[in-house]
């Protein structure tokens, strides 16, 4: 029977046209849905299968009992650091003194670098998903920032609307997931890397000293570590699964004491993740990770330029690689799950470092003011008002497919 009709004028002929439609129920109007439109073309990575995929989004579940026990526990944390550790290394005083008599060119030169730290958080969704625009990257990017910088334990929301946005953004299930899961690692690695190279930027400026060589030489061991199992996995199947064999071999002796270990298999997984992510890496791995360091670097302008601004007032000069370490070494603390983006650690990290780099207290604690200010409050507002704009869109455009399809998928009458 042709399910694929012409236009008909007779009532017979329509009468017709509708037994063929209930016959063919995969056709609307009488024509084919393959062909009503064109087929949209959307970006799937290299090596991974254009077949359906079960990707499953992150899950979304927020516990509310846990957020907000960890809410509490990271404001007493964040209060604790900000009225007591921070004026013993630090002087809020000394501090407003130097805000105060900041120069209006310091105070334009903090807003550009602010822009330019804010356009650079736009690039790794970018560059891990080729195809979507700068808007877009950036949406997916700011959104995930304010919701797991602003909810206690949000990350998995986080996630979650960052797949739900890369999706409705015409990125496949799998290449949203391999996105995401690229963004996470490189962000990893630019974390750990950091100290390290701080370490090496002291030593370059003559303030390194025997422990800070030996810390490096310990995370530049780990990284190294993390970074050639990492490219054994990508390398090649076989290699994918030997490490697998590996990682199972080693939590084999506390699999009895550990019931969820008790059926692990990483055999599975790893060579699962090779073939979502192999693709995107194998093409995209230098974009990544130029993404990533723009956004680093960029955040560290902000703090070497406010910096600059309450020194200028004294005529005081502190070394480009001395602010560099410390604020690269102070990234360590974002590893602490305590409070979100390290807000308070990684803060009282970086002024103990400056100081005892010869920064004074008060230019030290300003320039950290103004630093975390500058970077965190207006990447919530933007994130706020991400979510707020991919929301109304995303309803708009589930509202029109709800009214061009009836509840039981066939187009709805008019």
């Amino acid at each position: 029977m042709r399910c694929a009709g012409r236009h008909l004028r007779s009532p017979r002929k329509r009468r017709r046209r509708r037994r063929d439609r209930a016959a063919c129920p995969d056709t609307a109007e009488g024509i084919p849905a393959d062909s009503r439109h064109p087929p949209t073309r959307v970006w799937h990575p290299r090596g991974v299968s254009t077949q359906p995929v079960p990707a499953q989004a992150p899950t979304a579940t927020l516990d509310k009992k846990k957020s907000i026990i960890l809410g509490i526990i990271g404001l007493a944390f964040i209060v604790l650091i900000f009225w007591k550790v921070i004026p013993q290394i630090g002087s809020y005083s000394d501090a407003a003194s130097a805000l105060r008599g900041m120069s209006t060119v310091s105070i334009l030169l903090i807003a550009a670098s602010v822009v330019l730290y804010l356009l650079a958080y736009g690039l790794p969704f970018m560059a891990a998903a080729p195809g979507l625009k700068f808007w877009r990257s950036e949406q997916t990017n700011q959104a995930a920032f304010a919701i797991s910088n602003g909810i206690p334990g949000g990350g998995a929301v986080g996630l979650a609307v960052q797949f739900g946005m890369l999706t409705s953004f015409r990125i496949t299930p799998t290449a949203a997931t391999a996105a995401i899961t690229a963004v996470g690692l490189w962000s990893t690695f630019v974390t750990l890397g950091l100290p390290i190279l701080g370490v090496v930027a002291l030593a370059a400026s003559g303030q390194g000293s025997q422990a800070h060589t030996g810390v490096a030489v310990l995370g530049l061991g780990i990284l190294v570590a993390a970074v050639t199992m990492f490219v054994l996995v990508m390398r090649s199947e076989r290699l994918a699964t030997a490490v697998g064999r590996f990682g199972n071999a080693l939590i084999k002796p506390v699999r009895g004491r550990i019931k969820a270990l008790a059926h692990v298999d990483l055999v599975g997984p790893i060579t699962k993740f090779r073939g979502d992510m192999y693709g995107l890496l194998k093409s995209r791995w230098a974009w990544i990770t130029g993404a990533q360091l723009a956004v680093s670097l960029t955040q560290f302008l902000i703090l070497y330029v406010a910096l600059r601004g309450v020194e200028a007032q004294d005529g005081k000069h502190t070394s480009v690689l001395v602010v560099f370490a410390a604020f690269a070494i102070s990234q360590l603390g974002l590893m602490v799950p305590i409070t979100p983006g390290g807000l308070g650690t990684v803060d009282a990290a970086m002024i103990a470092l400056m100081v005892s780099f010869g920064v004074s207290n008060g230019d030290a604690t300003a320039a950290d003011l103004v630093w975390r200010a500058t970077s965190y409050i207006p990447q919530i507002i933007i994130g706020i008002i991400a979510i707020a704009l991919w929301y109304r869109k995303a309803g708009q455009v589930l509202a029109s497919v709800s009214g061009r399809v009836g509840g039981d998928g066939t187009p709805a009458s008019h």
